[in-house]
């Protein structure tokens, strides 16, 4: 894997020294141009959680991590598996291990065969020292909550599953999810998910390192919202054509949102960008 953009401003900076003019591709090989498969607490530093801006106090900072083909397409065969990597995977398990929350959709929890987020001994120390505890939480968003609750993703998770749901879910939905061990958590007033209280609500848990793995349908509603913070995505040299979904779904905003570019890695023609908001 060889970084092709600085991971850090400071760097960028730092590259760029005594040529303020100059353009950023020009700096683009300077930083570490050794192609070399990097360790797992390498990559966690990379993508490591903005420090808080005041002592003891960290905003919430919502990340999303997705893999689009060149053309577009976000899965094939209605799975994301079809054009990762074994680099874009480890990229994957590190993003998990740094949060606090994995927020998905319920389609994606469906497609995906999703399974509990597991504790990895190599984020252990790691994870106590910042007060996690030893796997994320995983949230599903629903709204009408048709989900398959005998599934261990529910019944048998190292920490509870949440639910995140709207005030007019089904009551019997709702009572199916707590019996199964899942603690439902109302962030919308009609059957859907309000994204702004979904991102408050985590937070309030003490959530505030949070990560979407889709699908494109949440991850388009919480562009919209305006609540996406940064996004992670794998560049896949693949070509599908059809009519798969974009990484993001929904109705267009009427002015697009501009990130700026905070890192580049690439391993075997994977681009792994890092688009944070200004």
């Amino acid at each position: 894997m060889r970084r092709l953009f600085p991971v850090t401003y400071e760097t960028a900076a730092q590259a760029t020294a005594g040529a303020p003019d100059a353009p950023r591709a020009a700096v683009a090989d300077v930083t570490d141009a050794t192609d070399r498969e990097w360790e797992l607490l390498e990559l966690a530093e990379a993508y490591a959680y903005p420090e808080p801006r005041s002592a003891g106090v960290r905003e919430p900072w919502l990340r999303a991590n997705m893999v689009s083909t060149l053309d577009g397409a976000a899965q094939h065969d209605g799975k994301s598996q079809g054009i990762s990597s074994a680099a874009d995977m480890r990229i994957f398990g590190v993003l998990r291990a740094l949060a606090d929350v994995v927020v998905v959709g319920a389609e994606t929890v469906r497609q995906e065969g999703y399974r509990p987020a597991r504790a990895r001994a190599e984020f252990a120390g790691s994870r106590e020292a910042a007060g996690q505890g030893p796997a994320p939480v995983i949230a599903v968003v629903t709204a009408s909550l048709d989900l398959d609750f005998s599934l261990p993703l529910f019944t048998s998770p190292l920490v509870p599953t949440l639910v995140l749901t709207g005030a007019a879910a089904a009551p019997d939905r709702v009572a199916a999810a707590e019996k199964a061990g899942a603690e439902v958590v109302i962030a919308g007033d009609g059957t859907g998910v309000d994204p702004v209280r979904a991102v408050r609500a985590l937070a309030e848990r003490g959530m505030t390192r949070l990560l979407t793995e889709g699908g494109p349908r949440l991850l388009g509603q919480m562009v919209a919202a305006g609540v996406l913070d940064e996004l992670c995505l794998t560049l896949s040299p693949t070509l599908t054509a059809g009519d798969a979904q974009r990484i993001a779904g929904g109705p267009a905003m009427a002015v697009p949102q501009r990130f700026e570019l905070a890192s580049l890695l690439e391993e075997a023609g994977f681009l792994f960008a890092r688009y944070r908001r200004p």
